[in-house]
């Protein structure tokens, strides 16, 4: 058996543009959407990140310094729900994946943002949840490009793959 696996049998075209929608607000619903769209940019692909519900947080002035690791109903914790609601148990968890990501060279949060913009990845915020939560386009960062329906967010994407994290 072939222990190496050709992409070009798996998917002879490359993908030339990736959507990805964040919608939770936590570390672990923020990092992984931000990853691929730092990869997607690194690849030459077009990239644009979709934020929505709680994942506004990310692109939040005012929250995106303050978004810590859910330690409560996540199974990946592989901690008892009850043990996960302690007090002090997501400060710990966060400080923790905080200090492992910095030793891995991932930035934190609005650097991250600021990179991700940089290397020409759109950055929109879902209309209907900004409505929703009451927030105006002075309560994100500078590097948002738009807040944008669902009907524009499917024009913005129509072409190329959407990933939701």
């Amino acid at each position: 058996m072939n222990d190496t696996i050709n992409p070009e049998k798996i998917n002879p075209e490359k993908i030339k543009k990736v959507s990805i929608i964040i919608s939770k607000g936590s570390l672990e619903g923020v990092y992984p959407g931000l990853i691929m769209a730092n990869g997607a940019r690194a690849e030459g692909m077009e990239a644009n990140l979709f934020f929505t519900f709680f994942g506004l947080d990310a692109i939040h002035r005012k929250r995106m310094q303050r978004i810590k690791v859910a330690t409560v109903g996540n199974p990946a914790m592989h901690m008892p729900t009850l043990l996960g609601g302690l007090p002090g148990m997501s400060a710990l968890a966060t400080r923790m994946m905080n200090k492992t990501m910095d030793k891995l060279d991932i930035p934190p949060i609005p650097e991250f943002m600021e990179m991700i913009a940089d290397t020409g990845c759109g950055i929109y915020a879902c209309k209907a949840s900004v409505d929703m939560f009451g927030f105006t386009s002075d309560d994100f960062i500078e590097q948002l490009d738009d807040i944008l329906t669902v009907g524009d967010f499917y024009d913005l994407a129509a072409g190329g793959q959407i990933i939701f994290t």
